[in-house]
């Protein structure tokens, strides 16, 4: 009886922990940290991401429905507000999925670090709060492997590296 006792007493310092911790871990998947090449780290939220030049555009994708609106803020601007010095961007998503992008294929507004899906923010259980996307339809070469291995979703640190 006495283990079913511990047993419970476990679970509910668990609960208790899960309770305590969620809204923290839940807080940090909302921002993005970028780490700018120079060993400064810097945390953007929704309010600083908006504030900088956004961009957006329609396409469909081979993960969802339809066409959707992505709207966000270009990669290249993204990491040129933080003064960022490297020849190579690592986007890590929560679950540690790493992709590594050289900065030679960053384009003006290509591709775009979105934060709204059709206007709205997305879900963490529906690719977001970012998203790394590029406009599909517009060419042939964002149609490829590569950019689909690219295009991460559940976006949460950006590392410029050399």
């Amino acid at each position: 009886m006495a283990r079913i006792h511990h047993s419970r007493t476990l679970a509910g310092i668990f609960c208790f922990f899960l309770a305590w911790a969620l809204p923290a871990i839940a807080q940090d998947a909302l921002r993005l940290q970028v780490t700018d090449g120079n060993g400064d780290t810097v945390s953007l939220g929704f309010d600083e991401l908006d504030a900088l030049p956004q961009s957006e555009f329609t396409t469909s994708t081979i993960w969802t429905d339809g066409k959707v609106r992505f709207s966000g803020v270009p990669l290249k601007v993204l990491l040129d507000s933080v003064e960022a010095e490297g020849t190579a961007v690592e986007m890590i998503a929560l679950n540690d999925y790493l992709v590594t992008l050289p900065y030679d294929e960053l384009e003006e507004d290509v591709p775009l670090v979105a934060t709204r899906m059709n206007g709205e923010q997305m879900s963490v259980r529906d690719k977001g709060p970012f998203w790394v996307v590029y406009p599909y339809d517009r060419h042939w070469k964002y149609r490829t492997e590569t950019r689909y291995a690219l295009s991460i979703w559940q976006l949460n640190r950006l590392n410029v590296v050399d």
